[in-house]
């Protein structure tokens, strides 16, 4: 008899604990307070680097290739974890110490998958869906349309058990994936845009947000410009790495954020 409630009231407490927690059931109706939360950060795979202005820091620096990738690598985890604290969360950077974390982030590399997807709109955010191809016969050849809508890369996890092993193991219950890190030259443009293209460089930063049971509450991806004459990587992390540390934190607190009802 004795068992029989100590389990009773261990069950009672998992369930209370869960239903305490959870950032997603819609049951609650207070804001969510960043207190509450703790986030890990999850830094871009190395080959998720796509720099175009390596040779110009190379030209001032005599950084690498190699170091220009770790140094932008290392600072936007940084700047995250910068920006996550000054608005009260607890964080779990994989970048803080990387032979403490090294079998966690090589575990969750083996079991993320990407995937182009339209860019969300950050106003009206839902997660983005998997398209359809869209095919037709022309002159009897199959053809796939193509489609010049903004995209962006978008981390999937293939393995449903892999973020709840790290809210056990951390406690964690946000997790912040930096998918790809893209630093276009003056004059770069998408595939949709039209004319010369814009003068000032732009950094781009891929990612998707989940909670601990592996619903995407934000995604897509925040941009910054800067000048064409700006080569040190530390100026470029410090002053517009920052400020998109500071959007991605900005889009995460309005994630977990109840939707409230317009009333006439």
């Amino acid at each position: 008899m004795k068992k029989l409630i100590i389990f009773l009231s261990l069950n009672f407490f998992v369930l209370n604990f869960i239903g305490q927690n959870t950032t997603v059931s819609g049951t609650k109706n207070e804001k969510e307070t960043a207190a509450s939360h703790k986030v890990m950060l999850i830094p871009f795979e190395t080959r998720l680097y796509m720099g175009e202005i390596d040779q110009n820091i190379n030209a001032e620096t005599k950084l690498t290739a190699k170091e220009i990738k770790y140094k932008f690598r290392d600072g936007l985890n940084e700047q995250l974890l910068k920006a996550f604290k000054t608005n009260k969360f607890n964080v779990v950077d994989l970048m803080e110490d990387t032979t403490k974390y090294k079998k966690d982030l090589d575990g969750i590399y083996q079991y993320l998958t990407y995937e182009f997807q339209k860019v969300p709109d950050q106003e009206n955010y839902q997660p983005p869906k998997k398209e359809k191809e869209q095919k037709k016969i022309e002159k009897g050849q199959l053809n796939v349309e193509s489609n010049s809508d903004t995209r962006f890369m978008n981390a999937k996890i293939t393995n449903p058990k892999v973020v709840p092993i790290l809210y056990g193991k951390y406690k964690t219950d946000l997790f912040v994936f930096i998918n790809q890190l893209d630093i276009k030259a003056g004059g770069s443009k998408g595939p949709a845009e039209l004319g010369d293209g814009n003068a000032n460089r732009k950094i781009t930063v891929h990612y998707t947000v989940y909670t601990y049971d592996a619903k995407e509450i934000n995604s897509g991806i925040a941009e910054e410009e800067f000048a064409v004459n700006l080569n040190n990587p530390k100026k470029i992390i410090d002053k517009h790495f920052s400020k998109i540390a500071a959007t991605i934190v900005e889009r995460v607190n309005k994630g977990l954020t109840p939707a409230t009802k317009k009333t006439n």
